[in-house]
């Protein structure tokens, strides 16, 4: 794997794990030569996965929307910052330069992000692994409710096994790369 895209909050929680956990991601992917590709921004968990990807010397691209880039959001030290038009754009360019997704915390647009890569897989429009950190167990409602969309019938196992779960940096990222060599 060249490069995996992150989904991760613009805030950095309540709780200090969240950053630690970005941080944890971060090393795992520069030890791995793996570059991240993320959302361009400088605040939250995505600036500190961001800063930690460059102090150890790994490459950090960020795709940002204008908006975002003109409210001041966006990171200015990164390897590479595409600026698009809009969010679509962000989403297909990220997908586009990633060989896979991992979703950290965060809130609504990671939601969205993790739901659209699995979609896309689902469809076939991408043959891509999408990984779920559940780091402190921030996911757990989550994880219940695709089985419970399972178990009513609207989500297939093969679909609903599309969305791999760990809860450690280092076993999400070995995960991608089993399933990325296996495609």
């Amino acid at each position: 794997m060249k490069s995996i895209a992150v989904y991760c909050g613009a805030s950095f929680g309540v709780d200090a794990q969240y950053a630690e956990a970005a941080r944890a991601l971060a090393q795992v992917l520069v030890g791995h030569n793996i570059g991240l590709v993320y959302g361009g921004g400088n605040v939250g968990l995505m600036g500190v996965i961001a800063d930690e990807v460059l102090r150890l010397g790994g490459e950090a691209t960020g795709v940002i929307p204008r908006a975002l880039l003109d409210r001041e959001v966006g990171h200015g030290g990164l390897t590479r910052l595409f600026v698009v038009k809009d969010m679509h754009e962000r989403k297909a360019m990220m997908a586009e330069l990633s060989d896979g997704f991992i979703a950290m915390p965060g809130g609504m647009g990671t939601l969205e992000e993790l739901f659209e890569m699995l979609t896309w897989s689902q469809l076939g429009i991408h043959a891509k692994p999408v990984g779920l950190l559940n780091v402190g167990r921030f996911y757990d409602g989550l994880i219940s409710f695709v089985a419970h969309q399972q178990s009513e019938g609207f989500v297939r196992a093969e679909h609903a096994g599309l969305m791999m779960v760990e809860t450690t940096p280092e076993a999400i990222v070995r995960r991608l790369q089993a399933a990325r060599s296996c495609a």
